[in-house]
C-alpha cells in the first residue's frame, strides 16, 4: 500500500519495507503502535506490531489536507524520553505475549525483531473480526457466549501462568474460525512484579480497584472486566453501580455469577474458572 506522507504512520511503513517486510494494509496507529498486515520471504501474511506511533492531536489540519492524512489531525511525536519509556513498555507487551505462548485461545507471537527506533512482533491473521463486530452483526447468541467462553478460559490459562491481561474489552478479543482468542497485553503484568500507576480510570470495563491500585491490581480485575462484557452482550446495556436492571436477560445458571463478578470488591469475585465452566455450560444448552 502507498501510504500519503502526510500520515504519521508513514515513516513506519517506509522503516518495515526496508526491512524486508511488504505492508498490505494499515490496520490501527495509535499513539504507541502501529498495525499492520505484512508479508516477506513469499510467506502468508501475518499481522505485525510495531512499537512507534504518536502522542495526542494538536491542531486540526486544513480543510484541503485532511483526506491525505490520519484521521484529520496533526499529531506531535514524543520526546525521546517519553519514547524510550514506550520502548520499554513494548518489549515488556512482547515478552508476556511470548512467555504466554502455547495457552488456549491467546493470540500466540509468532517472531519478533528490532529496527534502530522501534521494535516488532507479528501474530497470526485472525479470519472473524473482533468482538465488537460480533456484537453489532446481531447474530445467534449462542456464537457469542461460545467465544466469551473461550475468553474465560484464555484468561484462567495466562491467571495460571501468573499473568493477568488488565484490559478485557470487546476490541481485545479477536475471532478465528468461530473461536475466542485474547490479543493485546500492552496493560498485562505479572503477578509478582507491580507495574503501572497508581490510579487509573475510570473505563466502562474497568474494575474500581484501578482508581486505587491499579500497579497491583490481580485477576480479579480481568474477572470484572470479562462479566461487564458478559453483561453488555446479552443486556445489550452497561451494568450500572446501584442494581443491574436487565439480570433477567442473563440466563439464571450465568446470572448469580456475573452479579458476584461485577462487585465492587475483588475478594468477592468468583475465579475466572467458575465464570468459564458457567459460560460453557450455558453456550451448550443454548446450541442445544
Amino acid at each position: 500500500m502507498n501510504l500519503n506522507p502526510l500520515h504519521p504512520a508513514a515513516w513506519v511503513l517506509d522503516q518495515l519495507r526496508t526491512d524486508g517486510w511488504q505492508v498490505s494494509d494499515l490496520l490501527a496507529f495509535t499513539r504507541a503502535s502501529t498495525l499492520v498486515t505484512a508479508h516477506r520471504d513469499g510467506r502468508q501474511p501475518v499481522v505485525l506490531k510495531a512499537g512507534f506511533g504518536s502522542n495526542h492531536v494538536l491542531a486540526e489540519l486544513p480543510a484541503a489536507q485532511r483526506s491525505a492524512a490520519y484521521g484529520f489531525y496533526w499529531y506531535a511525536q514524543m520526546t525521546d524520553a517519553e519514547r524510550a519509556l514506550a520502548r520499554e513498555d513494548f518489549r515488556h507487551e512482547a515478552d508476556l505475549t511470548q512467555a504466554a505462548g502455547g495457552t488456549d485461545h491467546v493470540v500466540p507471537l509468532l517472531a519478533r525483531g528490532t529496527s534502530e527506533r522501534f521494535d516488532w512482533y507479528t501474530m497470526p491473521l485472525c479470519d472473524g473480526g473482533n468482538f465488537r463486530t460480533l456484537m453489532a452483526s446481531g447474530k445467534d447468541i449462542d456464537e457469542g457466549l461460545d467465544i466469551l467462553a473461550d475468553v474465560a478460559e484464555g484468561l484462567s490459562a495466562l491467571h495460571q501462568r501468573g499473568i493477568v491481561h488488565r484490559d478485557v474489552y470487546q476490541e481485545n478479543i479477536l475471532i478465528h474460525g468461530g473461536r475466542g482468542l485474547i490479543t493485546d497485553l500492552g496493560a498485562a503484568r505479572r503477578l509478582s512484579i507491580p507495574r503501572g500507576p497508581e490510579h487509573r480510570g475510570p473505563e466502562v470495563h474497568w474494575p474500581p480497584e484501578y482508581l486505587t491500585g491499579y500497579y497491583q491490581a490481580g485477576p480479579s480485575a480481568d474477572v470484572f472486566s470479562l462479566a461487564v462484557l458478559i453483561y453488555r452482550y446479552l443486556c445489550a446495556d452497561i451494568p450500572r453501580l446501584g442494581g443491574h436492571a436487565n439480570l433477567a436477560l442473563i440466563p439464571a445458571v450465568l446470572r448469580t455469577l456475573v452479579v458476584a463478578a461485577l462487585s465492587e470488591q475483588a475478594d468477592d469475585r468468583p475465579a475466572m474458572s467458575d465464570l468459564a465452566a458457567a459460560l460453557r455450560t450455558v453456550a451448550r444448552t443454548v446450541q442445544h
